[in-house]
C-alpha cells in the first residue's frame, strides 16, 4: 500500500511475516466509540520542504482481520517451533485494526506504524476457542514461493476456513439489512503466512508470549477488488471513492460512520458475490460452517466520532 508503485511488495515479504509491535492499552471491546485521531501528516501538496501539519486524520480507515489470543506462552529466550505453535493458541476474535493512512504514510518509514495505529483496535467480545475451529482447518490457498527458511517450514501447513464480510452504514441512515450494504467479502484462508508461522517468527528471537497476548492476522484481502479488506484498497488509496447503498461516496471514513463486526448470520447468497460499491457502517461478519456445524464470532461495533480538540500548553 505504501511501497513504490514500481514494486509489487517489499522483498522481505516473501521470507517472513512482516509485522509491527503495538499496545494493549487501546484495545477496546465492541460498542466502544472511536474518536478521530490527531497526528502529523504531510501537507496537501505533499511537499516535504514545507514540513508536516498536525491535526485530525483525513484518511481514517478500517482493516478487516482475525485476532488470535495466546493461551500458553513461552519462557523468555525460548522460541516456539512452527509445528507446536498452534498448541499455544487459546482462541480467536474478529478484529478491526483502525488505521490513519495519512499519518501512516508519513511515519511508517523506517520504523513502521506508530500513532497511525495505536489510537484504537476493536475486537469482538466472544472468544471462539481453537478447539471449536478444528473442523474448519484447511489448506492455505497461497503457495509459498520461495520456500520459507527452515524455521518457518511446517510438516503440515494448515489454516482456517473463516468467511469475513465487511459492510458500512452512514450516520442518520435508516438501518438496512447488512447484506445490502456489504462492500467486501473475503476468507482467512487467503492469507500468505499462517498463524503458526507468525508465532514462530514472533518468538524466533526469544521474545516471550504471555497468556492473553493478542496477535492480529493482518488485513484479510483476497485476489479480487471485492475481497479487499480495507477502504484504502477498495478506493485505490482514495483515488476512486466507492458508492454506498444510500448513494453517498466514500474514499475514507467520515465522522458518524459506525463499524460493526458481526458473525453467525446466514448471509450466504449470490448477491454477496457481486461486485458492489456500498459502504458507511462497517460491518465485519465472520462465520464458519460445514454441513452440520455453524460457528459465529459475535459482534464487533464501533462508531467514528469527531476528533477531540488538541490544545497547546499555555505559556506565561
Amino acid at each position: 500500500m505504501f511501497t513504490d508503485k514500481s514494486q509489487r511488495i517489499l522483498p522481505n515479504w516473501d521470507y517472513m511475516p512482516v509485522a509491527y509491535h503495538s499496545r494493549a492499552s487501546s484495545v477496546v471491546v465492541s460498542g466502544t466509540d472511536i474518536h478521530r485521531p490527531n497526528g502529523q501528516y504531510a501537507n496537501e501538496d505533499g511537499s516535504v520542504d514545507s514540513g508536516p501539519v498536525f491535526g485530525p486524520t483525513k484518511k481514517l480507515d478500517f482493516e478487516m482481520e482475525i485476532g488470535a489470543l495466546i493461551g500458553t506462552g513461552n519462557a523468555l529466550s525460548q522460541p516456539i517451533s512452527v509445528d507446536s505453535a498452534d498448541s499455544h493458541v487459546f482462541g480467536f476474535v474478529l478484529l478491526n485494526d483502525w488505521s490513519a493512512r495519512d499519518l501512516q504514510s508519513w511515519e511508517w518509514n523506517p520504523l513502521g506504524p506508530f500513532l497511525s495505529k495505536s489510537f484504537a483496535t476493536t475486537i469482538s467480545p466472544w472468544v471462539v476457542t481453537a478447539a471449536a475451529l478444528e473442523p474448519f482447518l484447511c489448506d492455505p490457498i497461497c503457495l509459498q514461493d520461495p520456500q520459507p527458511l527452515p524455521y518457518l517450514r511446517s510438516k503440515s501447513i494448515k489454516t482456517y476456513d473463516i468467511n469475513l464480510t465487511t459492510s458500512l452504514q452512514t450516520e442518520g441512515q435508516t438501518e438496512v439489512h447488512y447484506s445490502s450494504s456489504v462492500i467486501s467479502q473475503s476468507n482467512y484462508k487467503v492469507m500468505y503466512w499462517t498463524l503458526a508461522q507468525q508465532i514462530a517468527h514472533h518468538t524466533s528471537n526469544g521474545c516471550n508470549l504471555l497468556p492473553g497476548d493478542l496477535i492480529g492476522s493482518g488485513t484479510v484481502s483476497g485476489p479480487t477488488h471485492y475481497s479487499s479488506g480495507s477502504l484504502s484498497e477498495l478506493s485505490e488509496r482514495g483515488t476512486k471513492p466507492i458508492t454506498l447503498v444510500d448513494g453517498q461516496r466514500r474514499a475514507f471514513l467520515h465522522d458518524g460512520d459506525e463499524v460493526i463486526i458481526r458473525g453467525s448470520f446466514n448471509i450466504c447468497n449470490q448477491n454477496l458475490m457481486e461486485e458492489k460499491d456500498k459502504l458507511h457502517l462497517i460491518l465485519l461478519l465472520g462465520w464458519c460452517e460445514d454441513k452440520s456445524v455453524r460457528i459465529g464470532f459475535g459482534e464487533c461495533r464501533g462508531r467514528v466520532l469527531h476528533h477531540r480538540q488538541h490544545s497547546p500548553p499555555p505559556f506565561p
